[in-house]
């Protein structure tokens, strides 16, 4: 690839991170960054899950089994061990030369405290950008409670009219599936959740010297992501 990542040299890659409640389309979001711009997407869920869904290492690894154990009643994964895992896989990226768009951490003040200046040392401070994506908590519920993703990869379908007749996922062909967790009564703990120990996350990232690009979530995908590129200015 020739073209440059975000307006620079392929020798300088970002670290894009999407802050947002569940459902606002931080998953779709970074994958179409990812396509587009050449980044890695780290899911930070599905880093997790691959851990807690091992069950030797739940029955070997106190940490791991606590994880799942918050996970499965709707809470996040414990902020210290998600910074150890994703310090882990940053550093690893970083020392490939690869460019990163993050769709799940840093989610508490713990995560970001400890993971910014991981991504400031290895990125550099001006290459690392942060995107807020807005919903409420009434449409967060109605997206996820209905959402469906993909068997293989995890793609998330959302409950959109594009996607009501499909049956199998259009990235990569595998079976659509509900997960057992996405019902309203767990996003509706996942959402406060969020406005607890994610949202303050905003006032640390703007503190710390770092403009937040302002998105409204409500909108088709293709809008948002429109919006995303002009606040990161590639329009």
């Amino acid at each position: 690839m020739e073209a440059d990542i975000l307006g620079m040299s392929l020798t300088k890659k970002w670290a894009v991170i999407l802050i947002g409640p569940p459902g606002s389309g931080k998953g779709t979001q970074a994958e179409l960054l990812a396509e587009k711009f050449g980044l890695f997407h780290l899911e930070t869920s599905k880093l997790g899950e691959e851990k807690i869904n091992n069950p030797e290492l739940v029955r070997k690894d106190q940490e791991v089994a606590e994880a799942k154990r918050l996970y499965n009643k709707g809470e996040l994964f414990p902020p210290p061990w998600t910074v150890k895992i994703m310090v882990e896989k940053i550093r690893e990226l970083a020392k490939e030369g690869q460019g990163i768009v993050f769709s799940g951490s840093p989610r508490t003040l713990h995560e970001a405290e400890n993971e910014l200046p991981i991504l400031e040392e290895a990125y550099e401070k001006d290459n690392v950008r942060a995107i807020h994506l807005n919903l409420t908590k009434e449409e967060s519920v109605r997206r996820n409670s209905s959402r469906r993703v993909c068997k293989a990869n995890r793609h998330s379908i959302p409950d959109f009219p594009m996607f009501k007749d499909i049956t199998t996922c259009p990235k990569d062909g595998s079976e659509l599936i509900k997960r057992s967790l996405d019902t309203p009564e767990t996003i509706s703990v996942r959402y406060e959740v969020y406005l607890r120990q994610t949202q303050p996350i905003l006032s640390f990232v703007q503190e710390g010297g770092y403009n937040i690009i302002e998105i409204e979530g409500e909108q088709d995908i293709e809008k948002v992501f429109d919006d995303i590129l002009k606040g990161l200015g590639e329009s």
